[in-house]
């Protein structure tokens, strides 16, 4: 991973986190308005899509990204883990994650392309290090990955909800796996203007497979942004 400046582990301004709430709003406007623009892209070919949410999150938050995929032609399942509780969704080694992802590989003998928001991202990274074969591709969507996770304006809180130091042995290896080059493709979807995570360790790690796709965009809500949801529809279609 190329060396990060002071001001890259930093996390966002105060200026920035305060604007998260109300840019959460005008994004949910924007989707509104923006059906020709989320119609106007390739149609699926029916692969197998996971969708892991971000911290505290359940599957609801994925509702309009799964049904905008569904809509597109793509199997696009929730991972039915309940809210993401971090280790205490998943298991101290993502055991309940990877059987989701044995399960759906398996009934539809097709690898299974993962996509994560937040958290839910870092958890991708995860699995597809250690499930080779299993999955096709990787879509983070601002999930911090590849820096400090001090550099967010979240780690406290994701602390309080795992029960996880962020600090902690298995912890750090866990996150230094998900952020080493994968053996499939990645796209990584960022926002410098990013209010809760730090955006520059949203993306890149000197992967030759993977990619990075640059959006305006807060944190709150980022899987509704138009931008978004058109960027993850050209990497499926490019893929």
């Amino acid at each position: 991973m190329p060396q990060e400046t002071v001001s890259e582990m930093r996390p966002p301004s105060k200026l920035l986190w305060a604007a998260e709430v109300p840019r959460a709003a005008l994004t949910l406007l924007s989707l509104l308005r923006s059906r020709a623009m989320l119609g106007d892209v390739p149609r699926g070919d029916g692969r197998p899509i996971l969708l892991l949410p971000g911290l505290f999150n359940s599957d609801r938050s994925n509702v309009v990204l799964r049904r905008y995929l569904s809509g597109l032609g793509y199997r696009t399942d929730g991972w039915g883990l309940g809210r993401n509780f971090g280790t205490r969704a998943i298991g101290p080694d993502a055991e309940k994650l990877f059987a989701r992802i044995r399960a759906l590989h398996a009934e539809t003998g097709q690898p299974v392309t993962l996509i994560g928001i937040s958290l839910g991202g870092i958890m991708a990274r995860f699995a597809a290090q250690r499930l080779p074969g299993l999955v096709r591709e990787v879509i983070t969507v601002s999930s911090p990955f590849a820096g400090s996770p001090r550099a967010t304006n979240v780690w406290r809180a994701f602390e309080l909800i795992t029960g996880d130091r962020i600090d902690s042995a298995r912890v750090t290896a866990q996150g230094q796996e998900a952020a080493a080059p994968l053996g499939v493709r990645s796209t990584a979807i960022w926002s410098r203007s990013d209010g809760l995570v730090n955006g520059r360790i949203c993306r890149g790690t000197g992967d030759p497979l993977a990619r990075d796709i640059e959006i305006a965009s807060g944190h709150l809500g980022v899987q509704l942004n138009p931008l978004a949801l058109r960027a993850i529809a050209g990497v499926l279609a490019a893929a």
